[in-house]
């Protein structure tokens, strides 16, 4: 599928998705009125239909969710919202009014043609650090500990977050598919 777009305005997740498709990958900022729910597979598909309408191109889009299991499904979809007005420290600072600091990071890609929608997803349990660690990464790397480590995502190293990522999870599961 040469002619499909990503949709982002963040070139670092462009590069990133680029890298470990292993393959040059056009995307396109599109400013999209977003769904607002808590589902990250309705968020995906409405943004993947909206996107498409725009392009008029085959397009991939993603989404994330961090939920604090203590919160129900907070702030899942809407962490963006939540790291743009708190920040990462006083994410932290939240978790520690919280029963437990338990989270599941989740991600879904969408791959829309205008017919069909084909969908990539992980999801990772981990926890919530006491205070952000670390520099690489983007977004809520700094607070989230997957189970079975005890770094953040923003403190391994690039092999090691590959390991672990939800991201990379996903993309291999759309790199198996764009090969088929």
């Amino acid at each position: 599928m040469t002619d499909l777009v990503f949709i982002t305005g963040n070139q670092q997740k462009a590069d990133y998705l680029a890298k470990w498709l292993g393959m040059p990958m056009k995307h396109q900022k599109v400013d999209l009125e977003e769904l607002q729910s808590l589902d990250l597979r309705e968020v995906v598909e409405d943004k993947a239909r909206r996107a498409y309408a725009v392009v008029q191109k085959p397009v991939l889009v993603e989404d994330v969710a961090l939920t604090f299991t203590a919160m129900g499904r907070l702030p899942g979809t809407f962490i963006k919202w939540f790291l743009e007005e708190m920040g990462d420290e006083k994410l932290c600072r939240l978790a520690d009014g919280l029963e437990h600091r338990s989270a599941e990071a989740a991600i879904m890609y969408a791959l829309y043609d205008g017919a069909d929608m084909h969908l990539f997803e992980a999801h990772q349990q981990g926890s919530i650090a006491q205070h952000p660690l670390g520099t690489n990464g983007f977004g809520w790397n700094y607070i989230f500990i997957p189970d079975g480590q005890p770094k953040t995502y923003g403190e391994m190293d690039e092999a090691t977050f590959k390991q672990w990522s939800i991201r990379a999870h996903a993309i291999e599961k759309l790199k198996a598919f764009l090969a088929a």
